[in-house]
């Protein structure tokens, strides 16, 4: 299958590997990664601040962009939660890419069927569900089978795991004192689960909570989904 890769603005910026773990991934199941070059912001910076000119705008060069492609991945499930969920209100008609943008935990598990990608991590990993992809998306249980799936790698649930971690986008500019509060319970959630890696499918909230526990000098790291699939 020819697959295209959306790369989005923070994986592209912060997390490279995460794009590159992806098109690893992927690869190994037999599938073709296809690049385009062209491709820029979804938009969802835009919308979410209220320009919805420039959201527009960037939304139809995505849509011409990836419309030669029958299935694209991102690793991010907030950049394909606003494509899914915001398009076609914001272009004023049909959405074209609503049924063929996955963020790659679903289009693993849910569009190709499958959960064991060969990976190997011997370490104790705790999973943060991202409120994208848990209350946009609706990812459900994929990234936990996945990650179950993973040789070596032991699951912890931390407390309280379904609740923000803070982020969310300019809500954690606009209402600093708030974000920092939610992250530090976060982030205390964490660290008492006994994980050695957090693992999470979006850049933004991997900034967030890996930041946050460099500043406390705490022994866990944060990864994204993406780069523990596609380790050996």
């Amino acid at each position: 299958m020819v697959i295209a890769l959306f790369i989005t603005c923070v994986t592209d910026t912060m997390f490279p590997g995460a794009g590159r773990a992806t098109v690893e991934v992927l690869e190994r199941l037999g599938h073709e990664v296809v690049f385009v070059p062209e491709q820029t912001c979804c938009g969802q910076m835009h919308l979410n601040s209220g320009y919805r000119k420039q959201a527009r705008s960037l939304a139809r060069s995505l849509v011409r962009t990836f419309a030669d492609y029958d299935v694209i991945v991102a690793p991010s499930a907030s950049c394909v939660g606003t494509i899914r969920e915001s398009y076609a209100e914001l272009l004023g008609g049909p959405n074209p890419l609503a049924s063929r943008m996955f963020e790659l935990s679903e289009l693993l598990v849910h569009h190709l069927g499958v959960e064991d990608v060969g990976a190997a991590f011997p370490h104790r990993v705790a999973y943060h569900p991202t409120c994208h992809s848990l209350r946009v998306l609706r990812v459900g249980d994929a990234p936990l089978r996945l990650l179950r799936a993973v040789r070596g790698l032991e699951l912890v649930e931390p407390d309280r795991a379904n609740e923000c971690c803070g982020f969310g986008g300019t809500f954690s500019i606009k209402n600093a004192d708030t974000s920092a509060a939610m992250l530090a319970d976060k982030l205390d959630s964490i660290e008492g689960s006994g994980a050695e890696v957090c693992v999470a499918l979006d850049g933004s909230c991997l900034l967030h909570i890996g930041g946050g526990l460099s500043r406390r000098g705490s022994q866990v790291r944060s990864l994204h989904l993406a780069e523990v699939l596609a380790s050996r």
